[in-house]
């Protein structure tokens, strides 16, 4: 859904947006990400709540080994690069070929999904910065909110991630439905974003009514939000 077009805010550095490439450092790797607005509008560039959500992934320590992971709307692939690297089990980085298989085997499985149009983009991202005994463990697969969700298993994942995904009005029933899907009651939704306007608030209204839902990180310097949800009988354990 990150392909659809998004209006170039005031706020927002024209450089940032346009420029060919960015930069980033997680999971002490450099992620260098190829970048082209013009081409594929929002789907190809990198967002704050990506980055924000990404240093939360890494500041907290969440693990994501051995987890099923998915990401809605990748676009650029930075959230789901970042997360297939922190599901790394770092203890066998070195040593034997068995050692290497087994951490391998441990890694965290991602899938990153977007619209059609995206994911050519997605992949070449993707496949440029993960090393090669990642890349098994990370998926391209298209999803359109709503219509795909026959080619994913219901409650398959112990991760759902989504960073800026929320802000077309028309797409929320379907995003809805999609996290419905996807998860079970022990799977963790973690969603940034930045709220813009009183239609974000309506989505939020529109998760509590059936996830249990909480802020659980702010960045005042980017105004992201975090937001953490899951179905109601697991509310208190993470």
């Amino acid at each position: 859904m990150a392909l659809v077009p998004y209006e170039e805010g005031a706020g927002w550095a024209a450089r940032q947006l346009h420029s060919p490439s960015a930069t980033f450092h997680f999971a002490s790797r450099t992620i260098r990400l190829q970048q082209d607005w013009r081409r594929l509008g929002v789907a190809a560039v990198v967002w704050d709540a990506a980055v924000v959500l990404c240093a939360y992934l890494e500041m907290e320590g969440i693990d994501l080994r051995d987890r099923s992971v998915i990401e809605l709307g990748a676009g650029t692939g930075l959230l789901g690069i970042v997360a297939t690297l922190l599901g790394e089990l770092l203890m066998f980085n070195k040593g034997s070929a068995q050692l290497r298989a087994l951490h391998s085997a441990c890694c965290a499985r991602v899938t990153m999904t977007d619209r059609e149009a995206a994911l050519e983009f997605l992949e070449s991202n993707v496949q440029a910065n993960l090393p090669a005994e990642l890349r098994p463990r990370a998926v391209v697969k298209e999803l359109t909110w709503g219509k795909d969700l026959d080619n994913f298993p219901p409650g398959a994942f112990d991760f759902v991630l989504g960073a800026d995904i929320v802000y077309l009005e028309e797409t929320f029933a379907e995003l809805l439905q999609t996290l419905e899907h996807l998860c079970t009651e022990q799977t963790v939704i973690l969603l940034a974003c930045r709220i813009r306007y009183e239609r974000d608030h309506k989505f939020l209204k529109m998760l509590r009514d059936r996830f249990s839902v909480y802020e659980v990180h702010y960045d005042s310097s980017k105004d992201v939000h975090i937001y953490r949800a899951q179905r109601s009988s697991h509310k208190d354990d993470f």
